[in-house]
């Protein structure tokens, strides 16, 4: 029987001759043996011949294209059972040459990630072609802004097997202050070029074609956004107190300065006068001396009496009943889920909350509620913010049990500052404000 070459995914054929040189009628069953039997088939399967009598039957190869099937020389035996003599069973041989064909599968993952200098990617490359092939991975930027580096850089795969290389990507300079920045790229998966630039073997009609993946890096600045706006409004507070509370406070000291030097420089004559005008009185009213210290104690007591009246008012216990504040909360939260944290008002105190931060320092992704009580504050994407922060003039009052909730539903852990991907989310909340005593017509 001749060679048959066949391509995986297309089919090939070859004939076959059986001829009965025995006495009588007699049929023949045909089936395949080999590493082929799985993709070739005899037609027809059974034939059945008058003696001196042949037959020719076709014998089809239908290969997948699929890299189970390796590409090479295979035997292949066609086995003929005559069902009258079976001890008469005869196997012509053959081979098949299995072309080869090249197909190469990659991806990069994730495909977008941030940082505040670098990260790193993972390009997971497959051989799903029937023969071994050498790749050779690169990355490319239009611009001059990264520096992409694989480890490793060329792999050699036999057929079905797979491959990572990690790649890093890094920034050649930081971003102090502004918007993050977003940085394209692209991973070109391959078979190697020559020193002149064409791909090894470049006359092979079957070569891999190259894989491009596209990745982006999103540079963060190294300062928020919200640090800009406190450092400009600290600025702002500066500039007024320079400007208009400075000014106002040494005006008032020197006019204060400039009366009591006033009245410290009157004229003697006039002190004189307010002294004899003060002893002619008590003269004229004519008094003892006893009498007149007697009077002088009975005005300081009446004067006793009023202080101690006035201190003995309700307000200064009130006052003392309130103080500043604050309480963290710290939520971590697994992939997929959702958990919360709480702050539980001590019983006998109101607190008045007037300022909440948040905190996403990992840059998680997912969503996060702030209730306060049965009142639902605000609902906030976290990937939206790394820290957020919250005022008001006019404190909201939380009753005595009542909590300070913080829900999160964790959909994808952020990158911190190390570079590794966290293995779960993690936010943090300070609440602050003044806790005062509940007074008895609240109770």
């Amino acid at each position: 029987m001749p060679t048959v070459t066949v391509s995986p995914g297309a089919e090939a054929t070859t004939t076959l001759t059986v001829r009965n040189d025995g006495d009588i009628v007699e049929a023949y069953s045909l089936d395949v043996v080999g590493d082929c039997a799985a993709w070739t088939t005899v037609e027809p399967a059974r034939v059945s011949l008058y003696p001196g009598t042949s037959e020719t039957v076709t014998v089809r190869f239908a290969p997948p294209r699929s890299h189970e099937v390796r590409a090479g020389e295979l035997p292949l035996g066609i086995r003929v059972l005559p069902a009258e003599h079976p001890e008469a069973v005869a196997v012509p041989e053959m081979t098949v040459v299995v072309e080869p064909f090249h197909e190469l599968r990659a991806s990069l993952e994730p495909g977008r990630r941030r940082g505040w200098l670098g990260a790193r990617f993972r390009t997971a490359v497959q051989n799903r072609g029937n023969a071994p092939i050498d790749i050779a991975l690169a990355a490319r930027q239009q611009g001059e802004e990264l520096r992409l580096a694989f480890t490793p850089e060329r792999r050699r795969l036999e057929p079905g097997e797979s491959a990572e290389a990690g790649l890093k990507v890094r920034a050649r300079k930081l971003i102090w202050f502004g918007a993050p920045a977003a940085w394209p790229f692209e991973v070109v998966v391959g078979e190697p070029e020559s020193e002149g630039g064409a791909p090894v073997e470049d006359a092979r009609a079957d070569r891999a074609r190259p894989e491009t993946l596209e990745g982006e890096f999103a540079q963060l600045p190294l300062l928020p956004r919200w640090l800009l706006i406190l450092l400009a409004a600290i600025l702002a507070l500066l500039l007024a107190w320079f400007a208009l509370v400075r000014p106002t406070i040494r005006s008032t000291a020197q006019e204060a300065g400039a009366k009591a030097a006033r009245q410290e420089n009157r004229q003697p004559g006039q002190q004189e006068g307010a002294a004899a005008s003060g002893g002619a009185t008590g003269g004229g009213q004519g008094q003892p001396k006893g009498q007149g210290q007697g009077s002088t104690a009975g005005a300081d007591g009446t004067g006793g009496g009023g202080g101690t009246g006035g201190s003995g008012g309700t307000g200064s216990t009130g006052g003392a009943g309130e103080e500043q504040s604050s309480a963290t909360i710290d939520v971590r939260t697994r992939p997929g889920s959702s958990d919360s944290g709480t702050y539980v008002v001590p019983e006998g105190k109101i607190f008045g909350v007037t300022d909440i931060v948040v905190a996403n320092f990992q840059g998680d992704e997912g969503l996060l509620t702030i209730s306060f009580g049965k009142r639902k504050i605000t609902t906030i994407a976290l990937e939206t913010f790394r820290n957020q922060d919250y005022h008001w003039v006019t404190p909201i009052q939380i009753p005595e049990k009542a909590a300070v909730t913080v829900s999160v539903t964790c959909s994808k852990p952020g990158t911190p500052a190390t570079g590794t991907q966290a293995s779960g989310c993690h936010q943090v909340l300070n609440v602050s404000g003044v806790l005062s005593d509940v007074s008895r017509e609240e109770r």
